[in-house]
């Protein structure tokens, strides 16, 4: 895989991981209600399901990238169509951080598994980025097992880190978001990011 494009695929990856999205919110409260401990269950849950979801997609598409270039370019298209879309959604503020409590009795190691496995697994945002995002960053000439495996590897070890940031920081990332002013600041800054990764791609390949 060439340096440059595993490069600005790791950058839109840990920005797109770093939003507060289903995932990165349900192992904040976790941790907020039941403890750093009781988290990491929960981040193993929603890990399991992002991987595996991207694993099950990623092979089917090969196979049909392979078969049909015009879907290739196709799936492109519409991949900086949904990197523009989660940038207007996010300038118009669309999915805030609520307000998390504290929970008398966490549940076992398995059923904060499975409750962040559920998550991850039913976030309409990985089915879209497995059919649309990834193939922006593949090349039909080279080997697309490779490269599928060095895309899915990178979203998972940036998925892992924002857990643990989440996890750890997240009584202060949510006392600050909750400021109107702040909140505001990050939804314009997240959009205009976005919007301009979309734009970027869409400029800078062929």
């Amino acid at each position: 895989m060439n340096p440059q494009t595993w490069a600005l695929f790791f950058c839109a990856v840990f920005l797109l991981s770093g939003t507060p999205g289903p995932n990165m919110l349900h192992v904040m409260t976790r941790s907020l209600r039941f403890g750093l401990g009781a988290s990491l269950f929960a981040m193993a849950g929603c890990l399991s399901a992002v991987v595996l979801v991207l694993c099950a997609s990623a092979t089917g598409l090969g196979a049909v990238l392979a078969a049909s270039p015009n879907l290739f370019a196709g799936l492109r298209y519409a991949g900086v169509a949904y990197l523009v879309l989660l940038g207007i959604q996010a300038w118009r503020g669309a999915g805030g951080v609520p307000q998390v409590g504290t929970g008398p009795i966490a549940p076992s190691a398995g059923g904060l598994f499975r409750g962040g496995f559920l998550i991850g697994a039913s976030n309409p945002k990985l089915l879209l980025f497995a059919a649309a995002f990834l193939p922006q960053f593949i090349d039909p000439a080279a080997d697309q097992g490779l490269q599928l495996t060095i895309l899915v590897a990178t979203f998972a070890a940036a998925e892992a880190f924002w857990y643990a940031v989440y996890a750890l920081g997240g009584r202060q990332l949510a006392r600050h978001l909750a400021r109107p002013a702040l909140r505001r600041l990050f939804d314009r800054a997240t959009g205009a990011i976005f919007v301009g990764f979309g734009l970027g791609l869409l400029a800078g390949r062929p």
